[in-house]
Parts: structure tokens; sequence; C-alpha cells
């Protein structure tokens, strides 16, 4: 349908405000044949980035396809996942990255991170049981730590701290 001005009204629709979390253009996951899943990579179930810790390849039917069975670990919450799919088929892979920063601070929770041109970096959660505790003692004893964040499907975590001295 057509405005008075002859144009489409879809051509007046503002789409300024439209926000993604990707950064730089990335997309969050990429499609990958069933099949070509292996052991130890990743995979998305239920719409969570999971590391696939076992798989197996069911043989044709009389009508079917061959099946994949995957048996999957979250990354960030070591929920188990499994799923079974048309080795044909694509799912989705997380595009996972792996950031170190130097800690600066904790603070309300919150770990006070810097990143490779020195801004902060305060919105990854002070992780709770052992890590957490770890991070947290070994600051306070005043030693300098490096945190290793993983970040997938727009979710990042702390997933492990090493002294400043071993980095290299």
């Amino acid at each position: 349908m057509a405005d008075k001005k002859g144009e489409s009204s879809a051509a007046n629709v503002d789409f300024g405000n439209i926000e993604t979390n990707t950064g730089s253009g990335a997309s969050l996951t990429y499609p990958m044949q069933c099949s070509a899943l292996r052991k130890n990579g990743h995979v998305v179930i239920k719409g969570r980035p999971c590391k696939i810790v076992d798989m197996s390849t069911s043989k044709t039917g009389k009508h079917g396809h061959a099946k994949v069975n995957l048996v999957a670990i979250d990354i960030f919450t070591s929920k188990k996942y499994e799923d079974v799919s048309p080795s044909t088929h694509n799912m989705d892979v997380p595009n996972i990255k792996r950031t170190e920063y130097p800690l600066a601070n904790i603070d309300d929770g919150f770990l006070n991170l810097l990143d490779d041109k020195g801004e902060p970096k305060d919105d990854v959660k002070l992780p709770e049981g052992d890590l957490g505790k770890d991070i947290q003692e070994k600051f306070d004893q005043g030693r300098d730590l490096i945190i290793t964040v993983v970040s997938a499907m727009g979710e990042e975590h702390a997933m492990a701290c090493k002294p400043l001295e071993d980095k290299q």
C-alpha cells in the first residue's frame, strides 16, 4: 500500500534502534552437519552452548537416515544435555571466545577487569563455588591475577584464574 507521497509504508519504519550483542558483525553460531561434529567439539542444544562429551551414530533404518546421538555438557552451567538428530541435518555450533584480563578489583560481586587498551570491564560476575572463593582469596592476599573469561551466545563467565607472573 502506498501513502500520500507514493512511498510504501514500510519505507517509513525506523530501524535505527536495533541492537545486537555480537560485536564486529560476528554471528553467535554457525551451522555444521551433524556427521561432522566431533567429541570434545561444541554444539548448541536447547539453546545452550555445550561441549560434546559422547556421540554415537546409529545405522539407517529401512526408510530412515543415520542418526547421531549427542551427549553434551553446558559450558557455563555444567548441565547435561542429550539430543538425537539425522546425520545429514545441520546443527548450530557456538562461536566461543576466550579472553584473558588482568583483575583490577572485586566490587559488589563483580570483577573489575582491564581490557588490552586499559579500559575497565566490570560486567563479569565473580563466579560462585570454588573458583570464586579462589579468586577472592588470592585477590585479598594482594596477588595480581589474570582472569580467563569465556564468552558464547551473548553470555560471559569467568572460567579460570592464574597469577600474573605466569603470563607470557
